[in-house]
């Protein structure tokens, strides 16, 4: 038995003013023929030396017990449901309108009554696939009030690019992974994905930089990483870059340009779309210290003002590009 609380007040069970404890007992009992363990909350009388329960706790127990019952068969708490429904802003009523079920579905499974297993499943879908929420909540939109589909979907949607984001980073790191070891290929640094958007929200933020399109802003990314290596024995951001016809590319280059926070804009010029790099906010750049800087600025003073076929034309004097057959990875090197 466990004291969890005390105060002073008339005991029902004695009917005596002295102290009353609130106490946590651990039960055993049986739920739908299997056996529950479970932390139970009771008032104690010291006098009488008996438990009892106020309305209150008998609630709050039966519902511990049914949670309790819930974790053993593998199932989703009332907390756990709760929580799937708050990430989404949705009321429990609108998300059983979502999920065709019978409009107190939710408000039961926040309670006393324990889901099957289908209803089960489908929550837990609901929670891993904010994609199929959002299709869900748009074939039920007229069942809606508009207010509840604008928050639910707002919400939503951050959790979706949430996710893709965690998606496209653990892709990145894994094509990343079969350089991890070959200083040569990585510059002697590990995949830094967070060093590597500040880079380019550092190059865009410049207001020394013109026109920094998609292969401008790749070459100077190369052009920073070699300087680095040069100086300092390690890049930047370890990316790894391959030698293609119109310069250095780092490996997945479009899946990090798509990254959460790089700041771009896609401009079509009829029979194709370029990208803008620009970012007019006063930005920080948490991931970057003060020797990374000097560097970028080092790059920036020298390239900024060039145009990509100026600075590509500087880079073919670089032994590791010129020594680099196209669609090879360049090795790093101290010196040229």
């Amino acid at each position: 038995m466990k004291v969890i609380d005390k105060v002073f007040q008339k005991c029902p069970c004695c009917m005596e003013e002295h102290e009353i404890k609130t106490v946590e007992v651990q039960e055993d009992t049986v739920f739908k023929k299997k056996n529950v363990e479970y932390d139970a909350i009771y008032q104690y009388c010291d006098l009488s030396d008996e438990l009892y329960m106020n309305e209150d706790q008998i609630q709050l127990n039966d519902i511990r017990m049914k949670n309790a019952f819930r974790k053993s068969e593998g199932l989703l708490t009332t907390d756990d449901i709760e929580a799937i429904r708050l990430k989404y802003h949705i009321s429990q009523k609108d998300l059983c309108i979502l999920l065709g079920w019978g409009e107190k579905t939710i408000t039961r499974y926040e309670g006393h009554q324990v889901q099957d297993r289908a209803h089960d499943s489908i929550l837990r879908k609901i929670n891993q696939d904010p994609e199929w929420f959002l299709s869900l909540l748009e074939e039920s939109r007229t069942s809606l009030s508009e207010a509840s589909y604008v928050r639910s979907s707002t919400a939503a949607k951050h959790w979706y690019l949430d996710q893709r984001e965690q998606y496209v980073r653990k892709a990145i790191n894994a094509r990343y992974a079969n350089y991890q070891d070959n200083e040569e290929c990585n510059g002697n640094t590990r995949l830094s994905l967070d060093k590597t958007v500040d880079v380019i929200r550092y190059f865009a933020a410049s207001p020394d930089i013109t026109s920094l399109c998609r292969m401008k802003l790749l070459k100077m990314m190369w052009i920073a990483d070699s300087t680095s290596f040069k100086i300092r024995k390690h890049t930047i951001t370890g990316l790894v870059y391959r030698a293609s016809s119109d310069g250095p590319v780092p490996e997945d280059d479009y899946a990090i340009i798509g990254l959460k926070g790089v700041p771009f804009k896609k401009i079509d010029l009829g029979d194709m779309e370029t990208y803008i790099f620009t970012l007019e906010d006063n930005s920080s750049f948490p991931s970057l210290t003060i020797d990374d800087k000097e560097i970028l600025d080092r790059t920036i003073e020298r390239f900024g003002v060039l145009n990509k076929i100026e600075i590509n034309t500087l880079l073919k004097d670089e032994t590791e590009i010129c020594e680099t057959p196209v669609d090879d990875i360049i090795h790093f090197r101290i010196s040229d």
